[in-house]
């Protein structure tokens, strides 16, 4: 065992309340604190776990952790570069795995419910991230692929890359989904570009768009029941 763990008094000692009890009985700072390993001068390591749940708010946990930069995790004292990399990479093989769990049995019926779905993970974003949904004729998630980071522009957009995507997918239908890092979820002439590019694309090869939905700060908007499509 770390001989950080070893400072901490014995009932309060993660690893040993991990093999006596289960991972599933530790509180978010015992498991962070698993991951660290060892503390900081003048911190414990269950103390340092705190202070970086602390950088989120109370009932954010570790959502809110995973949306901290490289930069904002490694400027906590204790932490650095080499293990604000691990919480990174830890937390998002978390919402990996949780999507993997979900995914055989995601269902999206209407815009408000995909706009609800990736909300959190988009309306964060420093960039504008292109993600395309692939579905099946009842809604059903088949895929999904980030296509593009940086501003949408249709003439960085590959109609061809899209359904070559899809196909492979055996998709029936796409959505397409953008962020807007203002907050301002209102399409740019440049968005209705893209989706009529991409809409006229479909029609060639028999795959429908579905939707294009744009999130901002708490809001969206989305072009089927705004009428663009």
């Amino acid at each position: 065992m770390n001989e950080n763990f070893n400072r901490l008094p014995k009932d309060e000692r993660p690893y040993e309340r991990c093999i006596r009890h289960g991972a599933g009985q530790l509180s978010d700072r015992e498991l962070l604190a698993v991951l660290l390993r060892t503390g900081a001068k003048g911190r414990t390591v269950l103390e340092l776990a705190g202070d970086l749940l602390g950088l989120s708010a109370e009932k954010e946990g570790f959502t809110g952790l995973r949306r901290k930069s490289l930069e904002e995790l490694s400027a906590l004292r204790g932490i650095g570069k080499v293990k604000a990399v691990q919480i990174k990479c830890i937390l998002e093989l978390a919402r990996r795995m949780a999507r993997e769990e979900a995914g055989t049995g995601i269902y999206f019926r209407t815009p408000a419910s995909i706009a609800e779905y990736y909300m959190e993970d988009l309306r964060h974003q420093e960039q504008e991230l292109l993600l395309l949904l692939m579905l099946n004729q009842k809604g059903r998630l088949l895929r999904e692929s980030y296509l593009f980071k940086g501003t949408v522009n249709a003439s960085l957009i590959s109609p061809r890359e899209i359904f070559l995507e899809a196909l492979s997918a055996r998709a029936v239908q796409i959505v397409l989904l953008h962020n807007h890092p203002s907050g301002d979820a209102s399409p740019s002439r440049e968005d209705k570009n893209v989706t009529r590019r991409i809409k006229e694309a479909g029609e060639l090869v028999g795959i429908r768009l579905s939707d294009h939905i744009i999130i901002g700060e708490h809001a969206y908007v989305s072009f089927r029941e705004e009428n663009y499509l």
